[in-house]
């Protein structure tokens, strides 16, 4: 065979991923707050798109119209797929010549009734930082090289209160005697709140004690072992301080009063509440699946806009403009798109999943995302990506659509398996309604969910009790005792 350069024809076929439909992957799987910081970087960056006042249904369109808002279509979306009903979620059938729109929050006002008491806590102003409140201490009782030492101190405080930094290497940094930076911290040691500035739990827990003028030698030494305090070893611990049962017994509740963690009383960065992207509520006919479009503005596309600066634009303004719109127009459609899938799968979810929604936890069925993909003729990954960072509010709570699935244990008695929930709420009653004279070891949790009709091991046991954060049947007793 002859070795040497030619030309080869090749036909092939390829699955290449278009930058819209990347972005519309994207947009799936963010939540309804993450849409609307998107959604507010769209408006800035094209023109064509706008947003209509709660007031004007077509506000810088073409003639109104009667254009129904996506919570509705949404709605019937739910209605259809909780009956049977397979419409597909790729009928974008949108006039884009017309204002298609989301409900905003604005909407909402006055629906309360003109008579409803304002929450004036809500126009608050936000409370100060714990390290706003320790340089406003060090202005106080400190100045010159003392407050420039302080400064550089309370800056290396965490949240919790905590110094987090070594001595004599931050002397080192500033030049000054390590003397000068250990003098300077303990007068931040005594600033507010008590027990701030410590290096670690017994300093802090030391700190307040003589702040409560309760530091004598037996509860300095009760805080120096802290570790046998955690073990609940309390006949060491009483030999040690020297001390009887009745004093061991106050020194601990003085002990239990002190707060580990005092910076966190000042809070640290603002925390914020989740909000949900589906409403789930029981009615006459069924269960009704409605999207919270409260947190996504009425979005439009200008045509008139458009037409106005294309009437006398070059031909190079006239093709960005065309490529504007096409993006605006595209926009919509994906937004459609990705409310008419989140509605679909949610629905799909509830259907499966309908014995958590009327009873509660214990008949959550197990549930799989290939499950629900099959159901609604998807793939796994988008019933994943929908599901992502998306909660739902029923009248049972506030959940995670990724909380509906879990695996699934073999029930000893009948037919197919339960939750791997249900087994967890199960084990998580159990302990606690466990007496402190009686604590359950694990091979006894395994037994009593067996007589319940759960075939579970010990060993699944262990898994699902450390997975909910409860220490061994050893644990608990020392809690509980430390408790009692």
């Amino acid at each position: 065979m002859a070795l040497g350069p030619r030309l080869d024809l090749r036909q092939s076929q390829s699955l290449v991923m278009t930058p819209q439909l990347q972005q519309a992957i994207k947009l799936l799987a963010l939540s309804n707050l993450e849409l609307e910081a998107y959604l507010a970087e769209a408006l800035e960056g094209n023109p064509l798109l706008d947003t209509a006042s709660p007031d004007s249904e077509s506000s810088g369109g073409e003639d109104p119209v009667d254009n129904a808002p996506l919570a509705e279509a949404a709605s019937l979306e739910a209605d259809q797929a909780l009956a049977g009903d397979s419409g597909s979620t790729n009928d974008l059938d949108v006039d884009l010549a017309e204002s298609f729109h989301h409900d905003s929050a604005s909407d909402n006002v006055g629906l309360s009734g003109a008579g409803e008491e304002i929450d004036f806590d809500s126009f608050a102003g936000e409370d100060g930082t714990l390290h706003d409140h320790l340089l406003a201490q060090v202005g106080e009782a400190l100045g010159g090289i003392d407050a420039i030492v302080a400064q550089q101190l309370v800056a290396l405080i965490d949240e919790a209160g905590y110094l987090r930094a070594d001595l004599p290497d931050l002397a080192a940094q500033l030049g000054v005697p390590l003397a000068l930076v250990e003098a300077v911290l303990g007068v931040i040691q005594g600033f507010d709140p008590a027990g701030v500035g410590a290096r670690d739990l017994a300093e802090c827990i030391a700190i307040q004690a003589r702040e409560a003028d309760r530091y004598d030698p037996a509860m300095a030494t009760m805080i120096a072992h802290l570790d046998l305090v955690a073990k609940g070893a309390f006949p060491q611990l009483k030999r040690i301080c020297g001390v009887d049962d009745e004093d061991l017994a106050d020194m601990i509740r003085e002990l239990r009063g002190y707060d580990p963690k005092p910076g966190l009383k000042f809070g640290g960065s603002p925390v914020q509440a989740v909000v949900p992207d589906l409403y789930i509520r029981r009615t006459a006919t069924g269960w009704a699946v409605e999207v919270n479009s409260a947190t996504l503005p009425r979005l439009l596309v200008n045509r008139r806009y458009y037409n106005d600066l294309a009437a006398g634009a070059a031909a190079k303004s006239r093709a960005w403009l065309s490529e504007q719109l096409a993006g605006a127009n595209w926009l919509v459609r994906a937004l459609d798109q990705r409310q008419r899938t989140i509605v679909k799968v949610a629905s799909e979810i509830v259907k499966q999943q309908e014995g958590f929604f009327l009873h509660g936890v214990a008949h959550m069925r197990p549930l799989t995302l290939r499950q629900v993909a099959e159901a609604i003729g998807m793939h796994e990954s988008t019933v994943s990506r929908v599901t992502s960072n998306k909660y739902l509010s029923c009248p049972r709570g506030l959940f995670e659509l990724k909380y509906f699935f879990s695996s699934g244990i073999a029930a000893t008695e009948g037919e197919g398996a339960v939750s791997a929930e249900a087994v967890k709420s199960r084990i998580r009653a159990l302990i606690e309604a466990e007496d402190a004279r009686a604590i359950l070891s694990d091979e006894t949790i395994a037994q009593k969910l067996s007589g319940e009709g759960f075939d579970i091991a010990r060993r699944t046991v262990v898994k699902y009790r450390e997975a909910m954060g409860y220490g061994s049947s050893v644990q608990r007793r020392r809690q509980k005792a430390l408790a009692g």
